[in-house]
């Protein structure tokens, strides 16, 4: 049987093939842009006919109705990374967090800790051969669709075709829902006059030739417009955002300096707008990979000069990082930022770099503290943690004693919250000096 002809056999309405979710099961949603939306709203019609359906996935942008109180009995979600839609659920209640590295997630589908019993996918249309691209979304999914015991899949004409191990063929998926629409976009976050002067900062902690990882938000947003007058950079990271774009057109990001997968920009997905799906699309500067790959910290340092940028919600004084709760309140997850910034310190030249605004609450509250918040969760321990940018400069932090540390952080901390930090440290016999000498920039 040729493929064309599995492919119209395989062929169903939405209802029709959401039908096969029956009460029990665990069903993994495709996340990010590549969310498959038609088939998420099949899926919230089966509530009346359905009970404790497990629903699974990363940071989705589109439509979570199954986390709402009237849907409790029938549908809970366990988030990996909890996004806005989810958030408020989490925290009462109503849906599960499992923290896990971004790296490993792939393992609980491939080792049963984690089965799968429905993957709820999209996908391009089949190529003259029959495969169809998981374009801008290859991340957990790809291996989740492998594990699952039926693979649904969404086929929509706007999904780009994308290079790399990105690939599933007819044969591989057993329902297609035909469903022609826009894929979700995500704009980048205006970045404020303090998320500059951290990305000031920061680019000057890049150099000709490094290889780079930036997320999501204001400040990778304005950092990768300071590297406009750099050289031969090169991307190997979990997510590109449209930021990269002038980069790529300028030819600083070539990637022709890169040791591991020269001249290729190695990613997991993006997240980002219609212009960004459109660059991708057949593409070969992009090599999408899974997360179990791009995340993974040998393959990270396997790149010189390899420059990690993640942020966070909070750091104390001995250099813990919390990045996924404000205190006991969860807010996102621990995603990629231990296993870049492992892969960047194991790196032949690497930077593993921690960027956030010095305040939050407009300057109400301090992110550099004395003690993290009760309930916080260390996503970062202080043996990891090395630069740390804020907009009043960078803090070099391995190698060096506790003393050392705090004297270094409190100098980057916003001024309004220096003496309470000091006078702590005077408390607890970390720093016995009335007065701090400038820490020096780190490099």
């Amino acid at each position: 049987m040729s493929w064309e002809r599995d492919f119209q056999n395989k062929l169903r309405t939405p209802e029709e093939a959401l039908r096969s979710v029956q009460s029990g099961m665990r069903v993994y949603i495709q996340p990010g842009c590549a969310e498959p939306e038609t088939l998420v709203e099949a899926l919230l019609k089966r509530a009346p006919f359905v009970t404790d359906v497990e629903v699974v996935h990363l940071l989705t942008l589109g439509c979570a109705d199954y986390v709402k109180p009237e849907m409790e009995g029938h549908f809970r979600h366990n988030a990996f990374f909890i996004g806005g839609n989810v958030r408020q659920a989490v925290n009462d209640g109503r849906a599960d967090y499992t923290p896990v590295y971004l790296s490993e997630v792939e393992e609980l589908f491939e080792t049963g800790a984690m089965p799968l019993d429905v993957a709820l996918i999209q996908v391009s249309p089949p190529d003259a051969h029959g495969f169809c691209s998981l374009g801008v979304g290859i991340d957990c999914t790809l291996t989740a669709a492998k594990c699952a015991r039926l693979v649904i899949a969404q086929v929509n004409d706007q999904m780009p075709r994308t290079y790399g191990d990105s690939f599933l063929h007819v044969r591989q998926i057993h329902l297609f829902v035909e469903s022609s629409r826009p894929l979700c976009e995500l704009p980048a976050e205006k970045s404020t006059e303090v998320h500059v002067e951290i990305a000031r900062n920061v680019a000057g902690l890049i150099d000709n030739g490094a290889v780079i990882q930036t997320g999501i938000g204001g400040i990778p947003s304005a950092v990768l417009p300071f590297l406009m007058d750099r050289k031969d950079l090169g991307i190997h990271t979990e997510l590109v955002t449209d930021g990269v774009i002038p980069l790529i057109e300028a030819g600083v990001i070539n990637g022709s300096r890169k040791n591991h997968k020269p001249r290729k920009i190695i990613l997991g997905f993006v997240l980002g707008t219609k212009k960004l799906f459109s660059y991708v699309d057949n593409n070969p500067a992009f090599e999408f990979h899974p997360n179990s790959y791009t995340n993974d910290p040998l393959v990270i340092a396997r790149n010189d000069n390899m420059v990690a940028i993640n942020s966070a919600l909070q750091i104390d004084l001995t250099g813990q990082v919390c990045s996924d709760s404000l205190g006991t309140y969860f807010y996102s997850g621990i995603g990629g930022q231990v296993d870049f910034l492992r892969g960047a310190a194991h790196s032949n030249g690497g930077k593993p770099i921690i960027a956030l605004p010095s305040t939050a609450k407009d300057g109400m509250v301090s992110r550099i503290v004395a003690t993290l918040t009760p309930g916080s969760g260390v996503v970062t321990s202080r043996g990891l943690t090395r630069y740390v940018v804020t907009e009043y400069g960078v803090a070099y932090l391995h190698g060096k004693s506790i003393r050392e540390r705090a004297k270094a952080l409190i100098e980057i901390a916003h001024p309004d919250f220096r003496d309470e930090l000091y006078a702590y440290c005077e408390q607890t016999k970390w720093l016995q000096h009335s007065r701090l000498e400038p820490a020096e920039t780190a490099r």
